[in-house]
């Protein structure tokens, strides 16, 4: 037997969908005498997150398999548990995770308590926090859990009462009767007296957007005082009792492979508990009593490296091909290349190496037990993956591995792997104690993942002011591919991290191909922070501004003539048009400082950027003015959805401006903040952030408003100076040869 669902959008039009009994999970929870409702994704969701990955659509869900992604809990005191299996990282999911399911539960603020799922306790997802596919992923399950559970305490709570269902309603976690709302019962009375729960019979309806309460509005942080107190815990401040510390010795460079190794005089350090070698694995570390006398002592094994091929800057970027014909083709309309022929306009743009560079350094405690289970607490984004890894490596039976993740001091994909869990790991087996693991800041800068360099060779041809064909030729290394197992990447055929972002959204060009190459990069690169959109749309909009100015047209209405006057090219103009307004885009600026333009899209999340944009007599940028317009479908919370906004918008700055990551001689440079500074808060600009709500379904806001900013201030630089700058960072030194 299935129930229906049916929705209502923004503008009032009802669809259904069909959630089948093995859908809900309707039983007990961990609170004696609760009730715990859950709702599985289903297998369908999958093909959904193949093709959003492979896309701007809306994005990856947040978990693939058939456990329940919202698992909400009521106890008899009246408490609403929700059990989220999204990691906080400052993003403030667990806050728009907890309006979703307050809306529909019909509950008050302050009934809410958020508890972090992990491994073994709530929701499974096998996708992990990243992707801007947070909210996005638990919009439709997360309401329809908690519409179910409401659907149920109102049944029960209207056969406590004695009167029919169709007499109540629900409030601020009661039921009551309508025509006489003191005649009422708490959910949490219900739970106390009710002990056979069945799945709603009738329709489950959710609540029309007129009704919303909660989501639209910018509710407490539920993470606010506790991170405020200084009681919040993070990868780096997890602590069991008899916790030991270690440090494990990482190769000097890209290639390195350990040869051999020995204790050497490790072990008499002081503090020292043991040293742990395992050459086969590459694996040398050092226990201690204290971080610091751990770090003291790694030194002092004798260790023997192959340091591989001792890799240039030079040599790394050769490997990246924009030759016609390198790569694969993966967007073609019309004739393409072809209709190119003798292009009106060539340029070629590039983007450098880049690392995380997040506050909190990869941090995880571990115990290995005796009984053959471990617990392992992490700043982690993945808690399933981290599982995986310390059950290889230590030989456990995955099952007995639990795995919590911590408050994260930022991930941005970097905290989708997290080596100094197996690190923890192997040592803690090998002394059968709590050891923790924090990398340094030069492990976290040198032994990571990176933002892999792009270069775009960009043609187009352009005929009465209107861009007739347009192609791209774009090479990068991997970003999505290093993460999944080789069939997989046959499945996909080209890894989607590379090119997000490189797709032409114009579409009346009637030509249009984009060709994307691969480079076999040796270092590792990967996820990152909107994986390829920023550099991509860097090649992308810097190139459309070029084209207009090699037209003679306004930059904004070029780029309104060319979008399609379909749905997503009148989300887009709604956009560019909002930010253009709200900037004063066009209008008279002071004297050096001019205007600069540039949209994309994202996980279906639009967004459009303006700025105002000066450079002095030495090179430098300052960026006076940014406004930002997004359309995000539908925005759950305001305060939220602008933070994450701006501080996309500050890293973009950031990565404009300054950050570069190079290879000398087989390593990495450099080797901390010194070498990798990043922007301050005297060159932030004024922020403006405005939202276009388009209605429908939340899209994702963790990372389309990094897409425009490196566009519209080189774009921006160029009105103000003459000077069109195709490589970031923009240095001093690279804008004043550009003069």
């Amino acid at each position: 037997m299935s129930n229906h669902v049916v929705t209502e959008d923004s503008g009032g039009k009802k669809r259904r969908f069909r959630v089948t009994r093995r859908g809900f999970l309707i039983g007990l929870g961990a609170t004696a005498g609760s009730l715990a409702v859950g709702v599985a994704l289903g297998r369908n969701r999958f093909y959904r997150f193949m093709a959003g990955m492979l896309s701007s659509g809306e994005g990856a869900p947040g978990g693939l398999g058939d456990e329940p992604l919202a698992w909400f809990e009521i106890s008899p005191e009246n408490q609403v548990t929700i059990i989220v299996p999204k990691v906080e990282m400052g993003q403030g999911i667990h806050t728009a995770i907890g309006q979703i399911a307050a809306e529909e539960l019909d509950i008050a603020w302050d009934q809410i308590k958020i508890v972090q799922g992990h491994t073994n306790l709530g929701p499974a997802d096998s996708f992990g926090t990243g992707g801007s596919t947070s909210v996005s992923s638990a919009w439709e399950p997360g309401r329809l859990a908690a519409a179910t559970m409401r659907t149920m305490l109102a049944t029960e709570g209207a056969s406590l009462l004695g009167v029919a269902a169709s007499d109540v309603e629900t409030a601020d976690g009661f039921v009551r009767v309508s025509q006489s709302p003191d005649n009422a019962i708490s959910y949490g009375e219900i739970v106390s007296k009710v002990t056979e729960w069945s799945e709603p019979e009738e329709e489950v309806v959710l609540k029309p957007n007129s009704e919303f309460k909660f989501i639209g509005k910018s509710m407490p942080r539920v993470d606010l005082e506790a991170k405020i107190r200084g009681e919040a815990t993070y990868g780096y401040d997890a602590r069991l009792e008899g916790t030991l510390y270690g440090t494990v010795a990482h190769p000097p460079t890209i290639e390195g492979k350990m040869i051999s190794a020995d204790a050497g005089d490790a072990l008499n350090k002081p503090g020292v508990v043991d040293v742990v070698i395992d050459v086969e694995k590459g694996f040398a570390g050092v226990v201690a009593k204290t971080r610091q006398q751990a770090e003291a002592a790694v030194g002092s094994i004798n260790i023997e490296w192959d340091p591989g091929k001792l890799w240039s800057q030079e040599e790394l970027e050769a490997m990246m091909d924009t030759s016609d014909g390198a790569g694969t083709v993966i967007q073609k309309d019309g004739d393409g290349l072809a209709a190119v022929g003798s292009p009106t306009l060539t340029a070629d743009y590039s983007t450098p190496f880049a690392v995380h560079a997040h506050l909190e350094p990869q941090a995880a405690l571990v115990h290995v037990k005796s009984d053959g289970t471990a617990e392992v607490f992490a700043s982690t984004q993945f808690p399933n993956s981290v599982r995986g890894d310390v059950a290889e490596i230590t030989g456990l039976d995955e099952e007995g591995v639990t795995v919590v993740p911590t408050y994260l001091g930022g991930g941005f994909g970097r905290k989708l792997a997290t080596e100094a869990a197996t690190e923890a790991a192997f040592l803690s087996q090998a002394v059968n104690k709590p050891v923790h693991v924090g990398w340094t800041r030069p492990q976290d800068m040198r032994d990571g993942y990176f933002r892999p360099p792009t270069r775009s060779k960009m043609s187009a041809r352009l005929e009465n002011g209107k861009i007739t064909a347009l192609n791209h030729n774009h090479s990068s290394g991997e970003v999505a591919f290093p993460f999944f197992p080789t069939p997989l990447k046959f499945v996909f055929g080209t890894d989607f991290g590379s090119w997000r972002g490189a797709f032409n959204i114009y579409g009346n060009i009637p030509n249009r191909q984009l060709n994307t190459h691969l480079a076999p990069f040796p270092i590792r690169t990967g996820w990152w922070r909107s994986l390829g959109l920023l550099a991509n749309v860097f090649a992308n909009e810097s190139f459309m501004d070029e084209l207009a100015h090699e037209a003679g047209a306004d930059p904004l209405q070029f780029r309104l003539d060319h979008l399609a006057d379909d749905s997503f090219g009148q989300r887009m103009k709604a956009v560019l048009i909002e930010a253009a307004d709200k900037a004063g885009y066009g209008s008279e600026l002071p004297a050096g400082q001019a205007w600069g333009i540039a949209c994309s899209p994202d996980v279906d999340t639009l967004v459009a950027m303006v700025v105002a944009a000066s450079v002095d007599e030495n090179g430098v940028i300052t960026v006076h003015k940014c406004v930002q317009a997004i359309d995000p479908g539908i925005v759950i919370s305001p305060d939220g959805a602008r933070a994450q906004a701006e501080g996309n918008i500050v890293w973009g700055i950031s990565s404009t401006l300054i950050e570069e990551m190079t290879v000398t001689n087989g390593t990495v440079r450099p080797r901390n903040f010194d070498g990798y500074p990043l922007v301050t808060i005297d060159r932030i600009p004024d922020l403006e952030v405005h939202f276009v709500e388009s209605g429908g379904n939340p899209r994702g806001m963790g990372e389309p408003a990094i897409g425009p900013v490196a566009a519209a201030i080189g774009n921006a630089v160029f009105n103000a100076t003459g000077a069109r700058l195709r490589q970031i960072p923009m240095t001093p030194e690279r804008v004043l040869a550009a003069m």
